[in-house]
């Protein structure tokens, strides 16, 4: 095995990624790529392009200017404070705002300096990298991921500088895997998942949950409720996809609405994100309206301001298991509680959006709370940095 080669660090311009973008009035778009347009750097030119249209959702062409960036340069620097104290390298992959994990949210305004490698499953070595005090596998787990991160799982183990995420724990975050690793963690509920062909789906009476394989922020995510329903669905896909399939788990409130936790684990420790809280089974926190009801924000910032004495301490033991079974020192963990006290999980993800970009005026108590998260991956990565490696 090469082990990869640090080369002195490259003079590169910083380029506004998407927690930048998304704090910009949309009016501002067409000034962002004027600007864009005239920067001289074709490798640039073409990422930042990527990142204004990733940002309103302009996938098509994102994805087709982050290509036309890659055939110049793999490496391109995102986030460049004046005095960095800290250099963060961090590999991730080609693909959309959901491939790899948004890190640029998590060291806003701070002294780390962030970098971003791409790579794939071909990896030519020796692979030569800027100096960096910490590498980061940022990229998220898919189908698409996967064979990158199994081919990066040798290649860390002789990683010059200390690493943040082992790639086969990124893997582990696998829905059906995730689910098996859960069978005997203590008070956590994980729904039982099974990755299904069309020929192998069937309404047996009772709901389940279908969403294609390797979709996210609940992308083709439906509860099957008739032999109807199931029919209808599947006739929308090509007969080559596959699904979870998933049994659906009640862990609707007493008061008839849903609550969803999304908590960050950070070296083992849970910190809480946000609460969404739903008239829907399937929650999400703009949909759920948290904007437009008082009692829900007011509901949240007691959760926000209390977890660690509430939500944290009653599913301890479940949050540990959860860390040693992934060994991943950050991953985001969307969670509920059943109305029997267990700890729902249903999703473990290294890649999802934690951020504090929500409007001040409405959510005055989040960015607090959301500091504490900021610090305590800040801290993490110093850590690392100072480890032996």
């Amino acid at each position: 095995m090469n082990n990869p080669v640090l080369i002195e660090s490259c003079e590169l311009e910083p380029i506004n990624a998407t927690c930048f973008i998304r704090r910009q009035d949309p009016a501002a778009i067409p000034h962002l790529l004027s600007e864009a347009a005239n920067t001289p750097d074709p490798a640039d030119l073409f990422m930042k392009m990527f990142y204004i249209f990733g940002a309103y959702g302009q996938d098509a062409t994102a994805l087709q200017m982050q290509s036309k960036a890659l055939e110049f340069r793999k490496l391109f620097r995102i986030v460049a404070p004046q005095t960095p104290q800290l250099k963060l390298l961090a590999l991730v992959a080609a693909g959309d705002m959901m491939d790899n994990a948004p890190l640029d949210f998590l060291i806003e305004n701070s002294d780390v300096q962030l970098e971003l490698l791409y790579v794939d499953e071909h990896l030519r070595l020796p692979l030569k990298v800027p100096e960096h005090d910490v590498m980061y596998l940022a990229l998220g787990e898919s189908p698409k991921n996967n064979p990158i991160l199994q081919s990066l799982s040798e290649l860390v183990k002789h990683w010059p500088r200390p690493t943040v995420n082992d790639p086969l724990g990124i893997v582990r975050c696998a829905r059906d895997v995730f689910g098996q690793l859960m069978r005997t963690a203590p008070n956590v509920r994980v729904a039982n998942t099974l990755i299904s062909k069309h020929t192998d789906l069937a309404y047996a009476g009772a709901p389940f949950t279908l969403r294609p394989v390797g979709s996210h922020a609940g992308r083709g995510f439906v509860k099957i409720n008739s032999h109807q329903e199931l029919s209808e669905y599947i006739s929308s896909y090509k007969e080559d996809q596959c699904f979870y399939r998933a049994e659906f788990l009640e862990y609707q409130s007493e008061d008839g609405l849903y609550r969803k936790y999304r908590i960050a684990l950070i070296s083992g420790v849970p910190y809480i994100c946000h609460l969404a809280i739903s008239e829907n089974w399937m929650v999400h926190y703009f949909p759920s309206g948290m904007e437009l009801s008082q009692s829900k924000r007011d509901e949240e910032e007691r959760e926000m301001n209390h977890f660690d004495a509430g939500f944290a301490k009653n599913h301890a033991k479940g949050f540990a298991y959860i860390y040693s079974a992934l060994g991943l020192d950050y991953v985001v963990l969307d969670c509920a509680q059943t109305q029997t006290g267990e700890l729902l999980v249903f999703e473990a993800d290294s890649g999802a959006w934690v951020h504090a970009t929500d409007p001040v005026e409405i959510f005055p108590y989040k960015r607090p709370v959301m500091q504490k998260v900021f610090f305590a991956f800040r801290e993490m990565l110093a850590r690392k940095a100072q480890s032996v490696h």
